[in-house]
């Protein structure tokens, strides 16, 4: 098939910056400021020449806004830019930030610009805890939640809704769930850099891992983390001068369930790929069977199921029994969030899988690349459709090399 349009091939990430783990006393502009240091770096590149930069953030109304930072991390680094975006919404601001620094490139508004993301989630968490912790022991039980962890609980309970759902409609079972979690484990074990390196789990591991929100238990839950993550972008003709191999951008598409009824329950157990998926192949001139690997937003162990069945590899309902036969794990058939992905290696929304997908079109996996890899699949997956007031919204990404 030919590329639709003469898209794909036309811009290349040429940088890559991650900063992941545990950082207590580095903010998240800190992070980020570190991670863009780090892939301008790694581009090769100097400062001097980076004249775009975008800051990933949740979305608008989910989260404080940035006023509350001390600056914009393109004025720490001093980067000459024309523009300082702030944009994105769930786990897709990465795509996003893709999206329109492509559109910025192709205007001429800039020749090189960084996307970057931070957060320090765990060092907030974390210095929480331990406040309540002492206060318990100065004042005894306060009578309040594990604060810190709220919006993590949250996002479990609304996400575990959808679990629910379709195991009542096709027989998943928890077992199948933890299947997930097992592969990107073993996965994991290969990366140096994943949190849980060297941290195997079996299916009794995770059947004995405390209840979150049933039917998700521990173990179905992405990890908390800090992190960072940039990416450089450029034209096909600039990347091509540059010392770095070009990960080439071949296709992109969102798809977006708020034109639906969020009471329809047919929205319960799938995610809006499909006008997604249509964008994305169609620029990037592919078919399913041409993707060598993909990196799933995996926040929870369903997501993994639903978009391996709506991205049509597996039938409706048959999500959960596809894993469990092993084909997402190291050997199988189409290998899944390489890295560890958000459940095993860092959580940092699409950002993780993005930064994975670059390390995979590089070749520079180690233990863990998948031989001959040529076309990757990255996903962000952000919102949810349970209450009127949010809807899903999906992004596909496909990189080659």
């Amino acid at each position: 098939m030919p590329d639709g349009d003469g898209f794909a091939r036309k811009y290349a990430i040429v940088g890559l910056g991650v900063k992941a783990g545990h950082f207590p006393g580095l903010s998240a502009r800190t992070l980020q400021c570190e991670a863009a240091r780090l892939a301008i770096a790694d581009a090769g590149l100097n400062r001097s020449d980076i004249d775009g930069a975008i800051n990933g953030r949740s979305a608008g109304g989910s989260e404080p806004s940035d006023g509350g930072w001390a600056d914009s991390f393109a004025r720490i680094l001093g980067l000459p830019v024309n523009f300082y975006w702030t944009m994105g919404r769930g786990g897709t601001a990465g795509i996003i930030g893709l999206m329109a620094a492509v559109s910025a490139l192709e205007t001429g508004v800039a020749r090189y610009v960084v996307v970057a993301r931070g957060d320090d989630n765990w060092s907030l968490a974390h210095g929480r805890f331990q406040a309540r912790r002492m206060a318990e022991r100065l004042y005894g039980e306060l009578g309040v939640g594990n604060l810190g962890f709220s919006a993590a609980a949250s996002a479990a309970g609304i996400h575990a809704f959808f679990a629910s759902r379709h195991m009542h409609e096709y027989g998943t079972t928890s077992a199948q769930l933890g299947a997930v979690a097992v592969a990107h484990r073993q996965w994991a074990c290969l990366n140096p850099e994943a949190t849980m390196y060297r941290r195997p789990i079996t299916i009794e591991d995770h059947q004995n891992s405390r209840w979150v929100v049933e039917p998700y238990h521990l173990l179905d839950c992405c990890l908390q983390n800090d992190a960072g993550v940039a990416y450089v972008i450029t034209t096909a003709e600039r990347a091509r001068s540059l010392g770095r191999p070009p990960v080439w951008v071949l296709g992109v598409g969102f798809g977006e369930q708020i034109r639906q009824l969020w009471w329809d329950k047919t929205n319960y157990t799938q995610l809006d790929v499909a006008p997604a998926r249509a964008n994305a192949f169609r620029l990037a001139g592919i078919e399913l069977g041409d993707v060598d690997v993909a990196e799933f937003y995996d926040c929870f162990t369903g997501e993994v199921i639903f978009q391996l069945e709506d991205y049509g590899w597996c039938k409706k309902g048959e999500g959960g029994a596809f894993v469990e036969a092993g084909h997402t794990r190291p050997g199988g058939s189409i290998p899944c969030n390489t890295g560890g992905g958000l459940l095993s290696a860092f959580y940092l929304y699409d950002y993780t899988g993005l930064a994975e997908g670059v390390v995979q079109m590089r070749g520079e996996g180690g233990e863990r690349q998948v031989s001959g890899a040529e076309v990757c699949l990255v996903t962000g997956h952000g919102g949810e459709i349970l209450m009127p007031s949010m809807a899903s919204t999906h992004a596909c990404l496909v990189l080659g090399r």
